[in-house]
């Protein structure tokens, strides 16, 4: 397939065979068809990151059949910048295939001062949306989340708000994430009282992190809606990157907060005994760990981020190889526990 690589925008024209090679899988009970790799702006998108390569990665997403496109309202950084650049990309270069797009937005953490900007009253979330449509310049997005629980704050205030947004055509459907199982059939039931479409849930889910196994998957499925997995390489882990040592510019070098060098330590020798397998299987460890994920029915998509086209091109490439025989998935689960 042709990808685009050409950095002025009046000459981008998508490729005519964006949709010949990508998977797309049902979600939920609904009638949304999501590709089952799905591009995330959680980081390389903001005001600190290069705007033209973010340009670069979005174009090569399309042009690869991926038509979903995750943000919210906090990402970048600072706050918001991922929309409002995001924004610009879309005005310059994918206004005219709209109709093509599934973008997403969400609120739920920190996003500006005082007692309204965070967490999950309808105050903020009414608020989010309006400042997230303003900042992509959008009329609408195909799906809103709550991005995470309110220990505070009736359910029945935060998901009357998501019905609210449907209902004020500034959203076509509702999702939530990071909630638990009890609190997910909670939610999906006072949605479907308020006959809002509620079709996904975002949760963090990978080899190094299967919570979701213990009771989601199964709330999920029993009320008709699809899991669209973040965090798939377990913030970098479940790569070949950290095989022999921890480089000075990784992820865990710098001492994020969700990726530390300890971690990548402890866990070295389950990545290169996964690595093995992977390489058995003729792919390489970043692909064999979306492809694991994807076995799974309520699994609709895999979300990625990708700081250069290339590596978004090679996650990609994880749908050559999706079958997995019964010995592997021992091994696996054996490595992984």
């Amino acid at each position: 397939m042709q990808i685009n690589d050409q950095t002025d925008p009046k000459d981008y024209l998508a490729s005519p065979e964006r949709y010949l090679t990508m998977t797309y899988n049902r979600t939920g009970n609904s009638g949304v068809l999501l590709p089952a790799i799905s591009l995330g702006l959680w980081h390389n998108f903001g005001f600190v990151d290069n705007l033209q390569n973010a340009r670069k990665v979005l174009r090569c997403a399309f042009d690869l059949g991926i038509t979903h496109f995750d943000l919210a309202n906090n990402y970048g950084p600072p706050y918001g910048s991922a929309e409002e650049n995001f924004g610009t990309i879309y005005k310059k270069d994918f206004k005219n295939y709209r109709d093509e797009l599934f973008i997403a937005s969400k609120a739920g953490y920190d996003m500006w001062p005082g007692p309204y900007g965070n967490w999950g009253s309808r105050k903020y979330l009414i608020a989010s949306i309006d400042q997230s449509l303003k900042r992509m310049g959008l009329d609408y997005v195909d799906i809103f989340y709550h991005h995470r629980p309110d220990p505070d704050t009736p359910l029945e205030e935060t998901m009357g708000a998501l019905a609210d947004m449907v209902r004020q055509g500034k959203a076509l459907y509702v999702g939530i994430s990071n909630y638990q199982p009890e609190e997910t059939k909670k939610a999906a039931g006072i949605l479907k009282r308020l006959n809002t479409p509620f079709i996904l849930h975002q949760a963090r889910y990978s080899m190094f992190d299967r919570w979701v196994e213990d009771g989601l998957l199964h709330t999920l499925k029993d009320n008709g809606v699809g899991c669209i997995a973040f965090s798939p390489l377990a913030q970098g882990m479940l790569t070949d990157k950290y095989i022999h040592g921890i480089p000075e510019d990784s992820r865990a070098n710098k001492a994020f907060s969700f990726l530390n060098t300890d971690t990548v330590k402890n866990n070295i020798e389950k990545v290169k005994a996964l690595n093995a397998i992977a390489v058995k299987r003729e792919q390489k460890l970043s692909q064999m760990a979306i492809a694991w994920l994807l076995r799974q029915p309520q699994v609709s998509s895999v979300l990625v981020g990708a700081s250069s086209a290339n590596q978004l091109k090679e996650n990609v490439k994880a749908l050559d190889n999706l079958k997995f025989t019964e010995e592997e998935l021992k091994l696996i689960d054996g490595i992984v526990g």
